[in-house]
């Protein structure tokens, strides 16, 4: 950690001291502040961001939240953005513009077997058009029956009270009901924590859980399951072999629409374009957010297909057949220009194959820590979405304490490296380190990002 205060342009204290009296932060308890200013992080260039005080840190959590998927201070975004506000910011998508346009042609050439998209401003909205889907066909084909939407243990699909009840995190979900009905849970395929985890057919009988619950529930009442395709805040799960071609051949039985959700995994983060496109499945409804312009504007997507798309034309004299929905910052057109750069930069910069190589450094600089401390239970990730499971046991798989992990990431912003952790997720599973460094990431930046966590595991006691 240097201290190279960055060129700066506005009066910080003044900054900070509003901050403390008037900003009510995320996931922040503000008691311990006591109305002073958390860290504000005024630059960020490439990997690194820099706070008030010219405190440089080398951000392998992508803005904190898994977002600024090619870096910071890209100006060719910036200027794409501005020009694009300048000639015309804003129209309600009820109408068309050029950037909305040519972004959803490009999108859609990535995704094969897909063909629309829906414009939103936040991950959480766009899971929730894929709920009203499904909802409004149940209406208008099944008599309103085939409603249910079937979600993970441990997959988070938004912050609002109908994403909410679609999440399988306890400690988010504490509090904030009662929830929205009609949405049913079904087990995870976490092989790590599953007696049957070796098994090489564990990921086909993991899909078979979905098909009993399905059977339990009566499939003529099951729209729809959604799915993270590596569950991100429940702990860097990716799924065992077999799983989502089993899934997809139970949706496919029982009519059930497949619901991927990409606004972790989507935009480069697991070396291919989208998560989904590693396990040979066609989703019905896909969903993005986060990555889709690095952070640069608000946007999200709901990608359909042609068939879903079809299932929602009407004539006027059918006044309610129509998809009647609107987000009325899905009209901002900042948004599509910024995810056209940065759709211009991932491919010019070839970062799909760099996020490919320097998974595999990451994972094979992670399995040398796994032999040098074992408290590493289990090390798994893609391409550069990764997470370390910290254990009490290696035998008992017993967790770690939250404040353990807790130690290990304070320790690492100590050391000017900044790495995630779950939290405020699960009971007693709150206890795997998370990483998610910008596309751009070298090998010098993960040497230092895994350095940073061998000096934290020696220096945090267990």
């Amino acid at each position: 950690m240097t201290n190279n205060p960055p060129n700066l342009d506005l009066d910080i204290q003044a900054a900070m001291a509003a901050d403390g009296d008037h900003v009510w932060h995320h996931l922040a308890q503000h008691k311990p502040l006591d109305g002073k200013a958390p860290m504000m992080v005024v630059e960020g260039k490439g990997m690194r961001v820099w706070d008030a005080s010219g405190n440089e840190f080398l951000d392998a959590v992508s803005g904190g939240v898994w977002t600024v998927n090619v870096g910071y201070g890209r100006e060719t975004i910036a200027k794409a953005v501005y020009e694009q506000l300048v000639k015309m910011n804003y129209f309600a998508n009820s109408m068309a513009n050029v950037p909305g346009a040519l972004f959803a042609q490009r999108l859609i050439e990535k995704m094969p077997g897909l063909s629309r998209v829906y414009y939103s401003n936040s991950g959480s909205e766009a899971n929730e058009k894929g709920y009203k889907f499904v909802r409004q066909l149940a209406a208008m084909k099944n008599g309103g029956k085939k409603h249910k939407i079937l979600y993970r243990d441990r997959d988070y699909h938004g912050t609002t009270i109908t994403a909410l009840s679609s999440t399988g995190q306890i400690q988010r979900k504490d509090q904030y009901g009662p929830f929205t009905p009609g949405f049913v849970e079904v087990p995870h395929c976490m092989a790590y924590r599953s007696p049957n985890g070796d098994d090489p057919d564990f990921g086909v009988q993991a899909a078979r859980e979905i098909e009993k619950v399905i059977l339990a529930e009566g499939p003529d009442t099951v729209g729809s399951i959604v799915l993270e395709p590596i569950t991100a805040g429940g702990g860097v799960i990716t799924p065992p072999e077999g799983y989502f071609e089993t899934v997809q051949e139970i949706c496919h039985k029982y009519g059930v629409l497949l619901h991927i959700d990409e606004v972790v995994c989507g935009m480069g983060r697991t070396g291919k374009w989208f998560g989904y496109q590693h396990y040979n499945v066609k989703p019905d409804i896909v969903t993005m957010a986060k990555g889709v312009a690095s952070g640069y504007a608000a946007i999200s997507v709901t990608a359909t297909t042609e068939d879903l798309f079809s299932e929602f034309l009407a004539g006027p004299e059918e006044s309610l057949s129509y998809f009647r929905d609107i987000s009325t910052f899905g009209g901002c057109a900042g948004g599509p220009a910024a995810a056209l750069e940065n759709m211009n930069i991932i491919e010019q910069e070839n970062l799909l194959q760099n996020v490919t190589d320097m998974g595999e450094y990451f994972m094979g600089r992670f399995g040398e820590l796994k032999d040098k401390y074992q408290v590493i239970g289990d090390v798994r990730g893609k391409g550069l979405f990764m997470g370390l499971e910290l254990v009490k046991d290696r035998k008992t798989k017993e967790p770690v304490a939250e404040s353990v992990t807790a130690g290990v990431a304070a320790d690492c912003m100590k050391q000017g490296v900044m790495i995630g952790r779950t939290n405020r997720s699960f009971e007693t599973f709150n206890n795997t380190l998370c990483l998610s460094p910008a596309l751009i990431c070298t090998k010098d930046d993960a040497d230092q990002i895994v350095d940073a966590i061998d000096n934290a595991l020696g220096h945090v006691q267990i």
